[in-house]
């Protein structure tokens, strides 16, 4: 929104074009939705506590999470509300890659809100039912996918690429859209899974979102990707401001978040946060790379998998509760250590994450 004022007055005066420059644009919309984060969070605090919405604890988890029962949930309404006004307002409101983004973000924020909703009233950890939620989060990706498919003009935008090797990429077609409806929505219920502990989400959230950044940046730049030797996807740098939205209201929330936590994001946040990390990855096309730098959410799904599995093949568990960071709580790590460990190996893993763009 802002760019396009800019941009009629900077022929009259030149300074007006530092707006002009994405890594500016980006810094200031970190900004923004970092301030809107810290302003408003107090005010949202109040209001669901004046409302009661408190969080709903599961009865069968550790002991020592009943004591947070009551405290306010749904905060992700707050991280979405400062992604959209941070990006409507520095973004690129031309550029479909944009809007595509917003679109996944905002539809699963609303899935979440209701599933959220749904345990308030019911006073349950039990929100939507399974399908249900499936249903709409397939809904909601197979639209964002396929019209991302179907306004391709560039078969790299389609494309695999392949780790490692510098020119394989393997054009996949509609398989373009099964793989990417995968990523999107296994993102987004991985982030769910690994917000279960204060703040345990949200950084490292932040963190895989910077990852994504820069490569969003590279891949959307004729110097930095041909350097890289990645497929230069015209547009996608724009996405760096979603990104710099992404990590300002992080930031910000976590102020609120960190242990103990005066509020929790609930489904509204987890889903939103990680169905956005999804859909970049997928525009990027660097799925392989979130594999690493999201391996903390993988490892959380999996131990989920796992348990289940089973616990239905032989009654015997593998874990002595899942996701995985409980199982770390049950062994008697306070919460505090696991919060913070699981945020190192995600610091690492995002490094390790954007190494690998070179070595291709």
């Amino acid at each position: 929104m802002i760019l396009i004022i800019f941009d009629f007055f900077a022929e009259a005066f030149g300074p007006l074009r530092l707006f002009e420059y994405l890594s500016f644009r980006s810094i200031l919309a970190t900004i923004t939705s970092l301030l809107f984060s810290l302003l408003f969070g107090p005010l949202f605090i109040t209001k669901m506590k004046e409302g009661q919405q408190g969080q709903v604890i599961r009865e069968e988890g550790p002991e020592s999470h009943l004591s947070k029962k009551g405290t306010p949930t749904m905060g992700g309404a707050l991280i979405v509300s400062s992604i959209l006004v941070s990006t409507l307002i520095w973004g690129d409101l031309q550029n479909h890659y944009v809007w595509t983004v917003l679109f996944v973000i905002l539809s699963f924020a609303c899935i979440g809100w209701v599933d959220d909703r749904l345990k308030i009233k019911h006073k349950s950890s039990d929100g939507m039912s399974f399908h249900g939620k499936i249903f709409w989060q397939s809904l909601v990706t197979l639209t964002a996918v396929t019209y991302l498919y179907l306004s391709s003009n560039d078969i790299n935008q389609t494309s695999l690429i392949v780790p490692f090797l510098k020119e394989i990429s393997i054009p996949l077609g509609l398989g373009f859209i099964i793989l990417s409806y995968f990523v999107v929505v296994g993102t987004s219920n991985a982030v769910n899974l690994t917000d279960g502990l204060d703040g345990l989400a949200i950084l490292p959230s932040v963190m895989v979102i910077s990852g994504l950044a820069v490569i969003s940046y590279a891949t959307g730049n004729l110097f930095f990707s041909d350097y890289l030797n990645i497929p230069y996807l015209p547009g996608t740098g724009e996405l760096v401001i979603i990104c710099g939205a992404i990590i300002g209201s992080g930031i910000g929330f976590l102020w609120y978040n960190t242990y103990p936590a005066q509020v929790f994001m609930g489904d509204v946040g987890s889903l939103a946060l990680g169905s956005a990390i999804g859909i970049i990855t997928v525009i990027i096309r660097h799925e392989y790379v979130l594999l690493v730098m999201g391996g903390v959410f993988v490892v959380e799904a999996l131990s989920v998998m796992i348990q289940v599995a089973s616990f239905k093949l032989t009654g015997k568990r593998v874990f002595r509760m899942a996701p995985l960071h409980h199982h770390y709580e049950l062994k008697g790590w306070p919460e505090p250590r696991v919060i913070v460990r699981f945020w190192i190996i995600t610091f690492v893993l995002v490094l390790i994450g954007l190494a690998l763009l070179k070595l291709r």
